[in-house]
């Protein structure tokens, strides 16, 4: 077994790396991503959205392409409105402002449910179609035949991401630096080389422009065009997905976190304005047209290179083209870095099953990439990793969560506005945020619905659903918790109403380790009704056999606590308060008492790499754990609830340890 073991780890070490040292104090500074990181895996799902969103812009406008200049001036406008929102957020939330955050703390819990879903959805959403379309931009350099094979590859990259991403959020970066370059270098190249090379006939772009809006309006009229254009501008919102996920994301940034996100989203608002300003000219200029099995960026990099020899404009479109289609795949990080973290949020706050909240020994919280992933995994497969299906899907639940954060803003500067120095100017920039992103929500809701929005939504309250069933389980099971608190308030009173107590020792007497008893190692969560119950538990089926009780409690670093090396060092002072708490409370009955405290990312392997020491150090030692036992239990509680001293137990049998388990009945 221990073979197997060594082969499974050796194999873990390979593909995820070893473990980290939670002790380390350096290690927040280890994983944190600074500004220009940041801006590579958290920005490049704005910047990538490049590939698509001015695309599906540009196709909108159907023959009226000279209008993509005002949609293309809307666009960047709209970026810079957003980003400033954003930015106001994450001075306000200086610890992690997502949406779900925001709209929990600012609305109430229940809207911020309804954020927190939408952004889930959004996320998936963002890894599917960010590497759909990465696979789009590959393939567009490949022969039409080769068709068939785009969507295994897609979802081989998405496996690849997935086990990326289980290393952790700087390693699953680094390696994407130079094709993040590689994109802007020659994204900014080609766009100023089409700028330029229309300059000398800017005259005439001038004059074929007006012709162009005049023959529209003739056709259309003033009406007509002003909702093409903004037809076209909410068709082309895939482009504003991406900024939320810097203030998501500020828990992994690099102190001073809020400069450093402040920065990032500059970069990010910055080089994402001018590349779709850029682009929507481009296609304009070069008047490019979709054709079979190309992206719009495909077809207008072969007319802008048209004449620079074939050798030198193939080469300059096969790289710019993998450096997009690898873009697209580091944008797919946005999603696996900021929907485990919403996952995490909400389960600590119990709209998820509490699992959600953990981390992997690489500090990672794990079961949410392999969630997002998973999800992610299932959408490529049912869409065929069609980009234009899922650019319908795409865009509408994060502008839920956009209107929502900035009604939230509003509502707090108009609240404060008497403490808040400038309140009004605050006020005013998330509430030009509210009005652009409350009209392109419903914009986008009512033009995309009949194509596929529908589905978005209904995914979307379903997922809603499911977490108001998850919160009512665990207030349920709250209400039966509290309960098992009667004993604490007892034991408060006194604890010889609750602990019987040891007549060999005079009731002053500080009671001295009993070598010719036994020994309760005690598996204890905090100071609470559980511990006590499982305390008393020992003494009610074994009397007088065990005179030596040992605490052990374990504080499990998690998304919630694991923020910087301040809410590190408060975990492992409070875990150290309730051992000493249950070690008071025996000692004054007259038994011998110790506690022991430590901090893990996970219960059973810190208590099983401590077992085997303790068994050495106390003489004829048992541990003993306790279980909750519902009224109504059922297969699917192992969602909702973790049934560690099970696995504890198996653990220990195979070290010849022996562990008790005692149900307590709620």
């Amino acid at each position: 077994m221990d073979v197997k073991e060594s082969l499974v780890t050796r194999i873990k070490n390979i593909f995820i790396g070893r473990s980290r040292n939670i002790r380390d104090r350096s290690i927040f500074h280890k994983i944190s991503l600074i500004a220009f990181f940041a801006w590579i895996g958290l920005g490049a799902d704005g910047i990538s959205s490049s590939c698509y969103g001015p695309q599906e812009a540009y196709l909108a406008l159907g023959s009226h392409t000279y209008l993509s200049i005002f949609v293309a001036l809307g666009t960047v406008i709209t970026i810079f409105v957003i980003s400033a929102g954003y930015s106001q957020i994450v001075e306000l939330f200086p610890t992690g402002g997502g949406g779900y955050l925001v709209a929990s703390k600012l609305l109430s819990p229940s809207v911020g449910m309804i954020s927190g879903c939408a952004l889930l959805i959004d996320y998936v959403l963002t890894i599917t179609v960010s590497i759909a379309s990465g696979a789009d931009a590959v393939f567009s350099l490949l022969p039409i035949q080769w068709q068939p094979y785009r969507l295994t590859f897609a979802i081989v990259i998405l496996l690849c991401l997935i086990v990326l991403n289980m290393r952790g959020a700087k390693e699953s970066i680094l390696p994407l630096v130079p094709i993040f370059l590689l994109f802007l270098v020659t994204h900014a190249f080609i766009i100023l080389y089409a700028l330029l090379s229309h300059m000398s006939d800017a005259q005439g772009v001038t004059a074929a422009a007006s012709a162009d809006i005049r023959n529209s309006v003739s056709q259309l009229g003033f009406v007509g065009v002003a909702l093409l254009i903004l037809r076209s501008y909410s068709m082309g919102a895939g482009t504003f997905t991406g900024i939320e996920a810097v203030s998501n994301g500020l828990p992994i940034l690099r102190e001073p976190k809020v400069e450093t996100a402040k920065r990032t989203m500059k970069y990010m608002a910055v080089s994402l304005a001018f590349i779709v300003m850029g682009l929507m000219l481009s296609y304009i200029f070069f008047q490019v047209r979709l054709e079979p099995g190309k992206t719009l960026n495909a077809v207008f990099l072969e007319r802008a290179t048209v004449t620079w020899g074939k050798d030198a404009a193939a080469l300059f479109i096969i790289i710019t083209l993998i450096s997009e289609a690898a873009l697209l795949f580091v944008a797919a990080q946005a999603g696996f870095l900021g929907s485990p973290r919403v996952l995490a949020n909400m389960a600590t706050d119990r709209w998820f099953p509490t699992r959600f909240s953990t981390l992997s020994d690489r500090l990672v919280i794990q079961n949410g990439v392999l969630m997002s992933g998973g999800l992610a995994l299932i959408m490529m497969a049912v869409s065929h990793g069609s980009v234009r299906f899922l650019v319908v899907l795409y865009s509408i639940n994060v502008f839920i969560t956009f209107v929502l954060s900035q009604l939230g803003m509003v509502r707090h500067w108009w609240l404060f506005r008497k403490t808040v120095k400038g309140w009004m100017k605050k006020m005013m920039v998330n509430g030009v945020g509210l009005a652009m992103t409350a009209f392109i929500l419903v914009s986008m809701v009512v033009l995309k619905f009949n194509e596929g929005g529908w589905l978005t939504l209904v995914i979307t309250g379903l997922l809603i659903m499911v977490a108001m069933g998850v919160k009512r389980h665990y207030l349920t099971i709250a209400k039966q918790l509290r309960r098992l608190d009667t004993l604490v308030i007892a034991a408060a009173k006194s604890s010889d109403a609750v602990f019987p107590k040891n007549g060999s020792n005079g009731h002053h007497a500080s009671p001295a380790f009993d070598h010719d008893s036994k020994t309760a190692i005690i598996l204890v969560n905090g100071y609470n009704g559980m511990g006590l119950h499982t305390l008393l538990g020992v003494m009610r089926l074994f009397g007088t056999s065990f005179k030596n009780f040992i605490f052990l409690e374990v504080g499990v670093l998690d998304a919630g606590n694991f923020k910087g090396a301040h809410e590190v060092e408060s975990l492992e002072a409070e875990v150290k308060r309730s051992v000493e708490r249950y070690v008071d409370f025996t000692k004054k009955s007259g038994y011998y008492a110790e506690g022991i405290s430590s901090l893990g990312v996970n219960v059973v392997d810190e208590v099983t790499r401590l077992a085997p020491e303790l068994s050495q150090r106390f003489d004829n030692a048992v541990f003993f754990g306790g279980q909750l036992l519902f009224e109504h239990d059922s297969a699917i509680s192992k969602l909702f609830h973790n049934y560690t001293v099970f696995t504890l137990q198996q653990r220990l049998y195979r070290e010849g340890i022996p562990f008790v388990i005692l149900p307590i009945r709620v």
